[in-house]
């Protein structure tokens, strides 16, 4: 994939145009066979739940079903805005759906039906998609509906390339049924839980994480066209690098802190003490695939770079099986109820990273031993600053104070602490990642 700097000629134009006029319409045919036939969908994914489960989920997907088609355009435009080096605006767009999410939830205190929630998705999806128009725009993109499908190499090479790349995407969403399916098994709630969780894991990922991918594409795409395969490894080593020390903070930080942090932005009328526990539950097991999640994800773009989309979609094929396996022995045979939904999410994350690693070899042969090793060290690291994270929580879990005063300071607290801890150990193992972080915090105080 090319990388333009300048504004798209006429040819691309009329090829942005194709594409988008053939994605918007399967996009919004899905949305629209989606809001009549929600009952039935509903029926089938819910089939051990109530009338009354299945009904409010059949609202709430109706509400939602817009998200379909507005999430194909978002996509695309994603796409273009990497491919024409704008890193900051897809970094920050997938943050405002949460943004808004978090912003209806606390301000609609008694939506005991979860509508509010169906509704502020949509609307986070407008505002995502809103955020992204104006800058293709200013790049050059026009509208300009276009059927030229026949005779057109093109496109039909980006079709054979994203086809499978849209089939893995698709086997997300069949990941997410099947969890409703065995959520519906559960004690009431437990599914809003399970999406409550995803979002507040989606916030800190989207904006501290994604930001590292975005850029990966493009540099992985033009190497691999240059035959750089020694420039690939070493960005790779690097980006996954950073990665691995920017999540591992994230888990430790969300295993401390999940509860106190739900609380103090959530509970509130129907979301009440034992909502903040449940939802603390599915974070925490669900934060367990941060760092299997950016390997996935890292890696997943190095195949697309020789073109190879087919590999990737093989793998998360096979993972559907692997998701409902892990459903049924973690929440009917071992009775772990929510943390069963989200615990087999961070080992099928864990189960794709793993073979997408392994399969690389037959495109290029990555280094991971130092990769690994690096990450040795910050796992050591990052278990020394769990624990002593720990004993500060249960210092402070002793203390008196007003209920909102307590979580602020302890939160705060916590944080800099341990970041404080993570950064020195790091620094005495000799990790370059700490040693660049501690020159730019040094820089910008000067």
């Amino acid at each position: 994939m090319p990388d333009f700097d300048s504004k798209p000629d006429e040819f691309v134009n009329k090829l942005y145009n194709t594409f988008l006029t053939v994605s918007f319409l399967f996009f919004a045919a899905c949305s629209i066979l989606g809001f009549f036939f929600a009952d039935k969908i509903m029926g089938i994914i819910i089939s051990a739940g109530s009338p009354e489960l299945v009904a409010l989920a059949s609202a709430h997907f109706k509400i939602m079903s817009p998200v379909i088609l507005i999430g194909g355009v978002i996509g695309i435009y994603y796409g273009l805005l990497v491919t024409h080096k704008q890193y900051i605006l897809p970094n920050l767009s997938p943050m405002i759906l949460s943004v808004v999410v978090i912003i209806v939830i606390s301000l609609v205190h008694n939506d005991k039906s979860g509508i509010a929630l169906a509704a502020a998705t949509t609307l986070g999806a407008v505002c995502q998609l809103a955020v992204q128009f104006p800058k293709i725009r200013q790049i050059g993109y026009r509208i300009k509906p276009n059927f030229d499908i026949k005779n057109n190499p093109q496109f039909k090479n980006i079709c054979e390339l994203l086809f499978p790349a849209i089939l893995s995407s698709t086997i997300g969403q069949i990941s997410i049924y099947i969890d409703m399916f065995f959520a519906s098994t559960l004690k009431e709630g437990a599914w809003t839980s399970v999406v409550f969780a995803n979002r507040i894991f989606q916030f800190p990922v989207g904006i501290l994480v994604t930001a590292f991918l975005v850029p990966l594409f493009p540099i992985f795409s033009r190497l691999a066209g240059e035959g750089d395969f020694d420039a690939i490894k070493k960005y790779f080593n690097k980006g996954v690098g950073v990665l691995f020390f920017v999540g591992l903070p994230m888990l430790i930080l969300i295993l401390l802190l999940a509860q106190d942090g739900i609380s103090l932005i959530f509970e509130r009328g129907a979301f009440n003490a034992n909502a903040v526990v449940m939802v603390s539950e599915a974070l925490c097991f669900l934060s367990f695939s941060i760092l299997p999640y950016v390997f996935r994800d890292s890696i997943t773009r190095v195949y697309y770079a020789f073109n190879d989309s087919k590999t990737p979609f093989a793998i998360a094929m096979s993972s559907i099986a692997l998701k409902a396996f892990l459903n049924w022995l973690l929440i009917l045979k071992l009775d772990m109820g929510i943390a069963g939904i989200t615990l087999s999410t961070s080992f099928v994350t864990l189960f794709n990273a793993v073979f997408l690693g392994l399969f690389i070899h037959r495109k290029i042969k990555l280094d991971y031993k130092s990769l690994f090793l690096n990450l040795g060290k910050m796992l050591l690291a990052g278990t020394i600053t769990l624990i002593a994270g720990w004993f500060i929580c249960v210092g402070f879990d002793r203390l008196e104070l007003p209920k909102y005063i307590f979580e602020i300071i302890k939160i705060i607290t916590v944080m800099v602490a341990c970041m404080g801890i993570y950064t020195v150990l790091n620094l005495l193992f000799k990790m370059d990642y700490a040693k660049e972080l501690l020159d730019r915090i040094v820089k910008t105080g000067h």
